[in-house]
């Protein structure tokens, strides 16, 4: 067998390292803590699912705190933690919507932080509660067309200790969608990776008001 052959064979027997390290609990890099414009979600998802947040004046909540790689990001890790009971979930549902999102993300990412899910809660809920909303987004009276850069600006002009290269301003069919801001482990705020900075570059983008 020459060693050509050798070097295929190796690489279809021997297990991915970077695979079995995206798995791993506690195995991250920085956080990024994502803000869902609510009314976006309630008007492209959750008023067909007949979802009682959208029946709450909710404006930003918080959908969730994500644990990243420099590049990439794990999910749905491996972890000895046991998963939150209704009381945890539901304590959630004054930010983030619902007790549902919160067990989902807790499956989803919280379990890929290393955290017990009463740790990954309240550190969730001490990030959501770090960043001020901009007081001109909240309790929007009105639905507004605007820039996307503009609510970028408006974070970083009501939070000192952000820059433009810390968080990233999300659409969907031509709505505002989601802030995400990246922070330490330790909850501050850091530069975000490349991979995550995907400005929305809409110049008319929709924000529907606050129900």
């Amino acid at each position: 067998m020459n060693a050509l052959r050798l070097a295929l064979l190796a690489l279809l027997v021997l297990p991915h390292p970077a695979r079995a390290e995206s798995e791993r609990a506690g195995d991250f890099d920085y956080y990024l803590l994502t803000l869902s414009w609510s009314p976006t979600w309630c008007a492209l998802i959750g008023d067909a699912r007949d979802d009682p947040q959208c029946e709450r004046p909710f404006g930003f909540t918080l959908h969730g705190l994500w644990p990243q790689y420099e590049t990439g990001f794990p999910t749905y890790c491996r972890t000895a933690e046991g998963d939150p009971n209704r009381a945890q979930t539901a304590g959630m549902a004054d930010i983030m919507g619902g007790a549902g999102l919160a067990f989902y993300e807790w499956k989803k990412h919280g379990r890929c932080s290393g955290l017990s899910a009463a740790d990954y809660f309240a550190t969730a809920r001490r990030a959501y509660d770090s960043v001020t909303i901009p007081p001109v987004l909240r309790g929007l009276a009105r639905d507004v067309t605007l820039p996307a850069s503009v609510v970028e600006d408006a974070f970083v002009e009501s939070n000192p200790q952000l820059s433009p290269d810390m968080l990233t301003v999300t659409c969907d069919e031509g709505m505002i969608e989601e802030v995400r801001i990246c922070l330490t482990r330790d909850l501050e705020p850091r530069v975000c990776g490349e991979d995550v900075i995907h400005d929305c570059r809409l110049k008319d983008a929709v924000m529907e008001r606050v129900r």
